[in-house]
């Protein structure tokens, strides 16, 4: 039987969550607690074309609470691209995020350090394109106590995998598309013991195109992440939307 790239990923994708299993099973020392919570995410995430090979990015986020109440994170992010092929780039860069206080009466953010490395590789079946995106992080989370840092960091290294899908509806380039995706996180470092599995990000919208470079999507993000105790989630339910901006300055493109 011949397969395709694409199979090959589907196939990976499946056998890494297949092994997750037995992890989070373990984990689990006691009963399983869920904490739902409604969220919006907003976001600008910009990817510059300098050249035929070199690029930038430079993405900015905003993630609320209680839809709009109240802050959960502001987060940037900045790295250089590198076209392999047409369909394919490689990145490198480093990010910030600044994390609002989970715990009632608290007011300092917790800053988080990353650099990142990344593979992205787009391709087609049909009218639907896909895109395949492996990301490296590491990461230094500073360590609150009192609603004080204590000059201290948890270190964890984070690999994510994204599979997602544009669909259109019809041939005119100016309507909306289908967008379904998920990405799965897996984590470890001296002080994850519980949850090697980090959490799970499935989305369902609709892309639009807004103009030459701009576009957007829109639509539910259902977020599932396991807590550092390994019994305890948080259920995410996300409304989101991110505009993307896209120009490519290399020659003929102008």
């Amino acid at each position: 039987m011949k397969f395709s790239r694409e199979k090959y990923s589907v196939i990976f994708y499946l056998a890494m969550l297949t092994s997750l299993l037995p992890m989070v099973a373990t984990a689990q020392t006691s009963s399983k607690q869920t904490n739902a919570q409604y969220q919006s995410w907003w976001s600008i995430n910009n990817t510059i074309r300098l050249s035929k090979n070199w690029g930038l990015i430079c993405d900015f986020h905003i993630k609320r609470n209680h839809f709009l109440a109240d802050p959960a994170f502001y987060f940037g992010r900045w790295g250089v691209n590198y076209w392999l092929k047409e369909n394919m780039t490689a990145t490198m860069g480093f990010a910030e995020m600044w994390v609002a206080p989970s715990v009632e009466g608290w007011k300092q953010y917790a800053q988080e350090h990353r650099i990142y490395q990344q593979l992205q590789l787009s391709s087609k079946i049909g009218k639907a394109g896909l895109v395949h995106r492996i990301r490296n992080e590491q990461r230094w989370q500073q360590k609150m106590v009192n609603d004080q840092f204590i000059h201290q960091y948890k270190f964890t290294d984070r690999v994510r995998y994204l599979l997602s899908t544009t669909i259109p509806f019809c041939n005119n380039a100016k309507f909306p598309s289908l967008v379904v995706s998920d990405e799965l996180m897996i984590q470890w470092g001296k002080e994850i013991v519980l949850n090697t599995f980090d959490q799970n990000r499935f989305f369902l919208g609709i892309k639009q195109p807004l103009g030459k470079f701009l576009s957007m999507d829109l639509g539910y993000m259902l977020i599932d992440q396991q807590k550092a105790t390994g019994y305890q989630y948080d259920k995410n339910h996300t409304f989101r939307c991110f505009f993307y901006y896209s120009p490519n300055f290399s020659k003929g493109h102008l």
